[in-house]
């Protein structure tokens, strides 16, 4: 919904929408449709603008969960390699338990009203990685810049991460943090699960497959 904004600086409800997508367009347009039945019919209508919220429930075309299968794959021998886009794209990612109670609580609020539910804590694709990776006990190298940038496995040093140029999105929304205050001041919420602690949980429901 937001896509261009400028880098560090938090998004709140009065951050201009500019979406980088159909399926961005889409959602500020059903945001609009949500305030104009609130305003001409008086129906409690609420919106809640949330941020990448992740579980091990997301599909493998997602990119925190294509990280941890895949290197949950790699590390057990199903899998050679792990194909990603930017690197560095940021974004805010948070746990879907702890969104979902934001909307229960969006909902019994004494009046309807817009919402920006995030973590308000800044990650790049490459850290979340690194994340994963450390807990994995995978050590990189990497190298390379770019397209041409890449993970090799020190213990093998064979080349585990790569990047693809097709992965990349033809509008790339290079910056996404949320400021939740609003929520946090009127709704009495707050994120309760760490980054940490969700790629804990990712990890374990793969492995467990296996």
């Amino acid at each position: 919904m937001f896509g261009l904004v400028k880098k560090k600086k938090s998004i709140n409800e009065k951050t201009p929408f500019h979406p980088r997508s159909v399926y961005g367009i889409s959602k500020v347009f059903a945001f609009h449709t949500t305030i104009h039945y609130r305003e001409a019919y008086g129906m409690f209508a609420s919106n809640g603008i949330l941020f990448n919220h992740e579980s091990p429930r997301r599909g493998p075309t997602f990119v925190t969960k294509k990280i941890v299968q895949g290197l949950v794959r790699i590390k057990k021998g199903f899998q050679k390699k792990l194909t990603l886009g930017n690197l560095y794209a940021v974004r805010d990612w948070g746990h879907a338990k702890d969104y979902v109670v934001s909307m229960w609580k969006i909902l019994q609020y004494k009046k309807p009203d817009d919402w920006i539910v995030a973590n308000n804590k800044e990650q790049t694709v490459k850290e979340f990685i690194e994340i994963v990776l450390k807990k994995l006990k995978i050590n990189l190298n990497w190298t390379g810049t770019g397209i041409k940038e890449k993970g090799i496995d020190k213990k093998t040093g064979k080349v585990i991460i790569d990047v693809n140029p097709k992965f990349f999105r033809p509008s790339e929304v290079d910056y996404l943090k949320g400021d939740y205050s609003k929520a946090k001041k009127y709704l009495k919420w707050k994120p309760s699960i760490s980054t940490s602690e969700l790629v804990d949980e990712m990890i374990e429901t793969e492995i467990s497959k296996y």
